[in-house]
């Protein structure tokens, strides 16, 4: 079972691994390793969703998913977006972008290096807004309470989030600045850009953010009305057109979760820049990860039960709050690759950890609980 769910995300990760090894050696070899275990991460909650609503789906439109979908979900999102972020902040086209990066490696360096703190801004500005709306929302279950707790209690306030974000993004921008005039560089006409790529950021947020929104109450509608239409066949006997109904119901599932995955991958993309800005090699560890994702989908929609990590969701709201900070650090400082993508890895295996103690903890208790209540019951009852 295990084999069948996961072999071609096995087999991928394995040709992806070589074709690394072969083009840059082993320091190629563990970014795109990194960028995999990252990609994977952050995108787990993305399966848990994508399971829970295509359980919802006929069997036509949940192959239509894992099939088209996914092939949005790669080529798209994991190997095209990049590329783009590339060639719109170099101001090059993308196909350029691509032949520089093999044939003119130290001209693409180049490019993308002056590009970077446009990237880092944008980037860093909708990580931390993905971030941010994760913190300051009361939940139920909390792993860091003595954060979450006050954090959710300030989250009732309006707005805070993008205030917070354009404060961040202003004191990022005017720091930018000012150590730009006082070494006397040539990026002090760059602070500007950085912050209209911060704008850009958030906006691109926004956008997004209501997108799904908009697609969710789409299909909130769709099976209220699809729930009103059997109640009432129920009722007088009649048979209903389930299938035409189903069909509407999950047109809008598919639209729903297409967005959904979309805003899901552009985390995965962004904080891939804060680890390296080597197409070939972001392609190759986002691939991989997109892959597992497919698999992870699939095994929660047969099994149902990798979400029992609880903890998982937070720990990858954390790393995408730490890959945030360091990507708009990074805006005027270099910061290691490994450093960057050990953060990540490090509060994901942490709430994973913790997921683990919470299952243990709450397995023990129910153990304890049934014993004591047998020792109640009388012998001979």
């Amino acid at each position: 079972m295990l084999l069948k769910t996961f072999g071609w995300s096995f087999a991928i990760t394995a040709l992806g691994l070589v074709a690394a090894l072969i083009y840059g050696g082993w320091e190629a070899f563990g970014v795109v390793a990194i960028l995999s275990v990252l990609e994977i991460s952050l995108s787990f909650d993305n399966a848990v969703v994508n399971a829970g609503i295509l359980k919802k789906m006929n069997a036509f439109w949940q192959k239509i998913f894992l099939t088209i979908g996914v092939l949005i979900a790669v080529f798209g999102m994991r190997l095209v977006f990049p590329v783009v972020i590339v060639a719109i902040t170099a101001k090059i086209g993308p196909i350029e972008a691509v032949d520089l990066s093999f044939n003119q490696p130290e001209r693409y360096q180049e490019l993308v290096t002056d590009a970077h703190p446009a990237i880092a801004a944008f980037g860093g500005m909708f990580l931390l807004m993905i971030f941010l709306d994760f913190i300051f929302e009361d939940r139920d279950i909390q792993w860091l309470r003595w954060i979450e707790r006050p954090l959710a209690k300030l989250g009732k306030v309006d707005m805070l989030s993008v205030c917070i974000a354009l404060i961040v993004l202003l004191i990022t921008a005017m720091t930018f600045a000012t150590n730009a005039h006082q070494h006397g560089g040539g990026h002090a006409d760059k602070a500007e850009t950085v912050l209209l790529a911060g704008v850009a950021g958030l906006i691109t947020y926004l956008i997004v953010g209501g997108l799904s929104g908009f697609f969710e109450n789409k299909l909130e509608e769709e099976e209220e009305r699809e729930h009103e239409a059997e109640e009432e066949a129920r009722k007088s006997g009649k048979k209903i057109s389930a299938i035409a109904l189903s069909g509407k119901a999950a047109f809008f599932m598919f639209l729903y979760l297409e967005v959904l995955d979309a805003s899901f991958s552009f985390d995965g993309v962004i904080g891939a820049f804060a680890i390296t800005n080597e197409i070939v090699l972001m392609a190759l560890g986002l691939g991989i990860g997109a892959m597992y994702v497919r698999s992870l989908t699939v095994y929660l929609v047969r099994q149902g039960t990798l979400d029992d990590y609880v903890y998982l969701e937070h720990g990858a709201h954390y790393a995408i709050g730490a890959l945030a900070v360091i990507l708009l650090v990074t805006i005027q400082h270099q910061i290691n690759e490994l450093i960057t993508g050990g953060v990540g890895v490090v509060l994901i295996g942490w709430s994973f950890w913790s997921s683990v103690r919470r299952n243990k903890a709450l397995e023990a208790a129910s153990r304890g609980d049934d014993e004591s209540s047998k020792a109640e019951v009388p012998s001979g009852v």
